[in-house]
């Protein structure tokens, strides 16, 4: 019998239990195996913290949370590559070097929206309300194919202190 890894914050599976219902777990590994990948307490942990996160989430912003519930920084770095990879993450670099992750809602295949980077504190917001359309004129000729759109500026935390 394999023993339960214990941390000061319970175990893994205590961790994982109360966060998905079994329905929720068996509808995990139809989708993990769909695209053909193993079904892991890692995977299905760093794929249930994506899909209640409200913004993307770095690799450390996700390790800062596994790691004490004993999952280690590689395990949670190659988890997050490897569902990428596979297209259930979206993957987002918003110009400061950081790899951010989210969670493609499965129902829909999609969910692409808008990003806004605030330039004073670096949070980051999804601006899942707000539609973009390009003009006729802004044909595959002109820009080829825009992948992403990303607004920078001050948010209203930042722009409050600075009055």
């Amino acid at each position: 019998m394999v023993s339960e890894l214990k941390t000061p914050h319970g175990n893994k599976n205590d961790y994982l239990n109360s966060k998905l219902s079994e329905p929720e777990t068996e509808e995990l590994r139809l989708v993990l195996k769909e695209v053909g990948l193993r079904c892991t307490k890692a995977r299905l942990t760093v794929i249930q913290e994506l899909k209640q996160a409200s913004v993307p989430v770095s690799h450390a912003e996700l390790a800062d949370k596994l790691v004490p519930l004993g999952f280690d920084k590689a395990t949670v770095f190659r988890n997050l590559v490897d569902l990428a990879d596979a297209g259930l993450l979206r993957r987002i670099e918003l110009g400061d070097h950081v790899w951010r992750f989210e969670w493609i809602a499965q129902e829909t295949g999609s969910d692409e929206h808008p990003h806004f980077l605030c330039i004073v504190c670096g949070d980051v917001s999804c601006l899942r309300d707000l539609a973009f359309e390009l003009p006729q004129l802004a044909s595959a000729d002109v820009f080829g194919e825009v992948t992403e759109i990303l607004l920078k500026g001050q948010c209203s935390k930042c722009l409050t202190a600075a009055t």
